[in-house]
């Protein structure tokens, strides 16, 4: 990845965008809460634990999408298509990727970047379907964690939904190898297009 000038400015473009769409987005922060508690009442967020940058721990906010009884398990299974225990605002907030939206904190902390590999939950090693046994012997499955990882990424914008984890690894470590500042303006405009598009869902 580029020099120090490329990551104060990345960082730099980080705290900008993320400030920004925190008062721009506002309004739907407060609309999204009213209609969860409506439909199935409390809390809002949930928080999670995700893997940063070389491998450091910390705790991401989201709005709640499944029922409350899904996000006790250890970690919680991901939700497939038609899955249950997504509720009715859930299903509509994960395929605009609203509930993504309080990471927009993390991005502010420092934590996260705009663009980046999506973090990993730290219990989350093993694979099925694939050759490898975990994520860990996948090939330079090290140097896609030696980045911030990203509210989104080359990989989910540009990856097929079905993709083995190996495979979109690939556009990780494409984007590691390629970044500049275009590429990230470029995945974010890109990523817009697909929120407004609701088709975060077909992404994921």
């Amino acid at each position: 990845m580029g020099g120090n000038s490329s990551k104060v400015l990345k960082r730099t473009l980080d705290i900008l965008l993320s400030g920004a769409f925190l008062i721009i987005s506002s309004p739907i922060w407060v609309l999204v809460s009213i209609v969860i508690i409506m439909e199935s009442g409390g809390p809002v967020f949930i928080t999670q634990e995700r893997v940063g940058k070389n491998g450091k721990i910390f705790k991401v906010l989201k709005f709640r999408s499944m029922d409350k009884k899904a996000h006790t398990e250890c970690p919680a299974s991901h939700a497939h298509e038609k899955d249950k225990r997504v509720t009715k605002v859930g299903d509509v907030i994960r395929k605009t990727a609203i509930d993504e939206l309080p990471q927009l904190l993390s991005i502010l902390r420092g934590h996260m970047s705009f663009v980046g590999p999506r973090p990993m939950h730290p219990k989350e090693t093993k694979m099925s379907g694939s050759k490898y046994e975990n994520y860990w012997d996948i090939p330079d499955f090290h140097i896609r964690n030696s980045i911030t990882p990203g509210l989104t990424g080359l990989a989910q914008v540009y990856a097929p939904k079905y993709i083995p984890f190996e495979n979109k690894i690939k556009y990780d470590l494409l984007y590691i190898k390629n970044y500049n500042i275009l590429l990230d303006l470029k995945i974010v405009l890109l990523s817009f297009l697909i929120t407004f598009r609701g088709k975060w869902e077909e992404k994921k």
